[in-house]
């Protein structure tokens, strides 16, 4: 949540954690949620030369910047904890302990259950 909340926005963040949505990537592209969309055809190259020019900056320089970049945008790890702990505390109630069992009989352990979420979600609430 931390990290999804500063990428994306409040708006767009309560939209994609509690809308259980698939996104595609253009759409994710245009959210924030990835840097960019590529062609399939294109990743390969595109990758490895953004590797090569990453592997060019000295160690110390791409330390220093991953360290600024993570203290300015990434949240307190004590945040992170307490995300962890609610999510705990709400896969403890009676409610929440139904629907995982519920899933678990629809079949929300699978490969295919996985590939077609928001329609496994909307029958266990509908």
């Amino acid at each position: 949540m931390q990290h999804l909340a500063r990428l994306l926005g409040r708006g767009r963040a309560l939209e994609v954690l509690l809308g259980a949505e698939d996104y595609d990537a253009a759409l994710a592209e245009r959210y924030g949620w990835i840097n960019r969309a590529l062609p399939a055809a294109e990743l390969g190259d595109f990758v490895r030369k953004l590797a090569h020019r990453i592997a060019a900056v000295p160690p110390a320089g791409r330390a220093a910047v991953k360290d600024r970049v993570n203290a300015i945008t990434l949240a307190p790890v004590d945040d992170f904890r307490r995300d962890s702990d609610l999510f705990g505390e709400g896969m403890r109630t009676p409610d929440a302990q139904r629907q995982v069992q519920a899933a678990a009989k629809a079949g929300f352990q699978t490969r295919d259950a996985e590939l077609d979420l928001p329609r496994l979600l909307g029958r266990l609430s509908g």
